[in-house]
Parts: structure tokens; sequence; C-alpha cells
């Protein structure tokens, strides 16, 4: 009897701290979960992760699209993008080079290794959602396949969301580029409403409540993120020409930074307007998944 108390306690305390989360104000409420995670320590690990992964197959993803091109660069594609011009635009163009540089490396072993590589990414992100959801991890082999799969699925989004982009800007109007950005961010909210499914225990709990971490994922990663990209990098690139190729790849490993940084933002931001929308046995029982003991005893059931 003492231990089935014990756990009616240990519940009714979840149920008390939901509601003292749910009490403070949103801002400050984001601001305690990402201090909670150690979230700078975790943006720093996956800022890594991105610079050595997330870079160079995006390269080979615009060599393969260019047909491996010794005409096409990559850094061209920046320099239209941010705007660039003068000594930034040239050092970024020589240091990207062209398409027909990469050929050698789009074969089954190339990718396969830049793949592998990117498995040290996946257990990153799933270990920042689980921390800032509050859900239990999975095991090892569960956690890397499940972070691997949504490491695709992000890649995936990028490329649908700029395909979507270029195709909008052509049927809607080469005058209203905000309407082509805004059909961009449609492959964004997909990706964020369904990371929680992929990446945590009972992920799909509270489902309707889910598009609310979809909208945080389009705000940070989709608005705030892009706008910020063409005014931070462009100003980055010019305050490191004289260092040549090693000052572009400071440069975006500073905004791997960022990105990561927003990353982890997006996970405390989704996570508490899900928690704050959902109805809170919903929420509690799924941040006790892992204890089921304790969800047999809950307070309606004493």
């Amino acid at each position: 009897m003492r231990d089935h108390d014990d756990l009616k306690a240990r519940l009714a305390l979840r149920y008390e701290r939901l509601a003292e989360r749910n009490r403070v104000g949103f801002i400050i409420a984001v601001g305690r979960r990402f201090v909670a995670i150690k979230g700078l320590d975790a943006a720093g690990l996956l800022a890594l992760e991105l610079f050595t992964v997330v870079i160079p197959l995006m390269l080979l993803g615009f060599s393969y699209a260019s047909d491996f091109s010794a005409e096409l660069s990559f850094g061209d594609l920046l320099i239209r993008r941010l705007d660039l011009d003068g000594a930034s635009a040239e050092v970024v163009r020589s240091t990207f080079g062209n398409g027909a540089a990469l050929r050698s490396t789009w074969t089954v072993i190339g990718l396969a290794g830049f793949l592998l590589w990117g498995l040290g990414t996946a257990p990153v992100v799933a270990r920042i959602f689980a921390d800032a959801w509050h859900r239990d991890r999975f095991s090892f082999g569960r956690e890397l396949c499940r972070g691997f799969a949504w490491f695709l699925a992000y890649l995936v989004s990028m490329a649908l969301s700029e395909s979507a982009v270029v195709r909008a800007t052509g049927l809607i109007s080469r005058d209203n580029p905000v309407a082509a950005f805004a059909v961009g961010l449609l492959p964004v909210f997909v990706l964020w409403s369904i990371t929680p499914m992929i990446l945590l225990r009972d992920g799909a709990a509270g489902w309707s409540s889910l598009a609310r971490a979809g909208l945080a994922g389009v705000l940070i990663d989709g608005i705030i993120l892009r706008v910020t990209g063409r005014i931070v990098l462009p100003a980055l690139l010019d305050g490191w020409v004289e260092f040549g190729p090693i000052g572009v790849a400071m440069a975006l490993m500073t905004w791997c930074g960022i990105q990561a940084f927003a990353w982890v933002a997006t996970a405390c931001v989704g996570a508490v307007l899900w928690e704050r929308a959902a109805p809170p046995d919903v929420v509690v029982e799924a941040q006790t998944a892992a204890n089921r003991r304790v969800w047999r005893w809950r307070p309606d059931r004493r």
C-alpha cells in the first residue's frame, strides 16, 4: 500500500509541476527550458555536426542537380542569394569551385560516408528533443534509427522547400517574392509538426496540438533564420574576406552555430506550446510513458 501511495504522490507532483510551468510567462518558460537542457552546450555540439555533414551534402546535392556542370558553382548560388559583390563574391566563388569537381564523390561509397558521419547528428538531435519535451529516451539503437530518419526528413524538406520557392516564383509572379517564400514554408511546417512523432517516445500523443510545434518551426527555422541569414552571412563574409577561403569557412561555421541555436530554441518553444495546448492528462501520460505503474495510479483513480 505504501508503494501505491508513493506512486500516486509522484504522479500528483507531476500534475502540480505542469500547472506551475503553465502559470509562468511564455518567454520565461522557454528560457528556463533552454537553460535546463543546457541548450548552449547542445547547440555547440550540433553546430559541429551541421558544419561537417549538412554543408557537404548540400554541395553534393547542388552538383547533382546541376548535372555536375563545370559552368555552375554552389558559390554562385550563394552570391545570388546573399547579394554579394566585390571581394566577398570572388572569395566565395573561388572557395567552392564548380560542380564538376565533385563528380568523383557522387558514388555509393562517397554518399554513404557522409550519411554515416551524419549518424553522429542523429542522437544529438534526438537527445535535445527528448530533454526539451521531458520524455524518456529510446534505447541507443532506436534513437539512432529515429534520429537518422529525422535527418533524412530534414534534407528532403530543405530540397522541397527550395523547389517550391523556385516553382512558385515562376507560377505566381516574379514580382511577388513574399508569396513564393510563403509557399516554401509548407515543407518546413510539415517537418517540424512530425518531428515529435519521429524523435520522441509517445510522440504522437496530443497529435492535434502538434501543429503548434510546426508553427514554432516555421517562425524560427523558416522565417527568422532565413531572413537573418540574408543579413548576418554577408556581414560575416565581408568581415573575414581578408582570410580568403578560411574566412568563408569561419563564416559558415558561425552560421552553423546560429542555426543549431535556432534548432534547440525550436525544440523548447514547441515543447512549451504543446504542453499548454494539450490536455494535462495527455501531457503527464506522455511524460510518464516509461513508468506505466505510475500512470495506472492517476489522481482520478484514487
